[in-house]
């Protein structure tokens, strides 16, 4: 079941890349960043494989990443500025996201200010959410895209970089592709335990917050 959705995902990823090119990379990184559950780890590390293949620039594919992040991102600033608070509580279980989230996000916000919109584009998961409590304090629109183009950029680049080598050493060194395989079920366990206790601990928590 897990490797018919990874494999539905990677599809799904390889043809928009495939066919968009620079402009899938953004368009799926900023569908990352608007809340839908599509992972960057999946869509940059892809992105660094073709610039091993020679299809990709390796500076132009993160640029088009932490572009992406940043149009996917006004989707959440702007709830957050629109709706404010009640509205990110009301609907932010859709998207897993609790109201103890909330509350934390806004508390470091509070506390450091408009720099926590750089810091947290370097943080899984936190990353996605930072732009409800950005909106909600309106922060400055210029600041919040240039912090959040700025924190994106060496996370989609990282990712890429990373795609790139392991494209590099899946076809160089038949150690990493033996070892790839040896392990390949102890990562899936540990891919689907990860993500049912982000799901399970999100869900409890927003259910204990609801019912105080």
């Amino acid at each position: 079941m897990t490797e018919r959705i990874l494999a539905v995902v990677v599809n799904f990823v390889i043809h928009v890349i495939g066919l968009g090119g620079y402009a899938g990379v953004a368009a799926l990184m900023g569908i990352e960043s608007a809340c839908v559950p599509l992972p960057s780890e999946i869509i940059m590390p892809f992105a660094g494989y073709l610039v091993y293949k020679g299809q990709f620039n390796l500076l132009w594919v993160a640029t088009a990443g932490a572009v992406g992040c940043n149009l996917g991102s006004v989707v959440g600033y702007w709830i957050g500025a629109k709706g404010g608070r009640p509205l990110v509580e009301r609907y932010g279980k859709w998207v897993l996201m609790s109201r103890h989230d909330l509350d934390r996000m806004t508390e470091f916000f509070n506390k450091y200010g408009s720099i926590t919109v750089l810091l947290a584009r370097l943080l899984p998961v936190v990353r996605t959410f930072i732009a409800f409590p950005a909106g909600i304090a309106k922060m400055p629109q210029l600041r919040f895209h240039i912090y959040t183009f700025v924190g994106s950029w060496p996370w989609c680049f990282g990712l890429a970089y990373a795609g790139m080598k392991l494209g590099e050493k899946w076809h160089t060194d038949p150690r990493f592709h033996e070892a790839f395989h040896r392990f390949h079920l102890a990562v899936e366990i540990a891919l689907v335990v990860g993500i049912a206790w982000f799901v399970w601990s999100h869900l409890k928590r927003g259910r204990q917050t609801d019912a105080a």
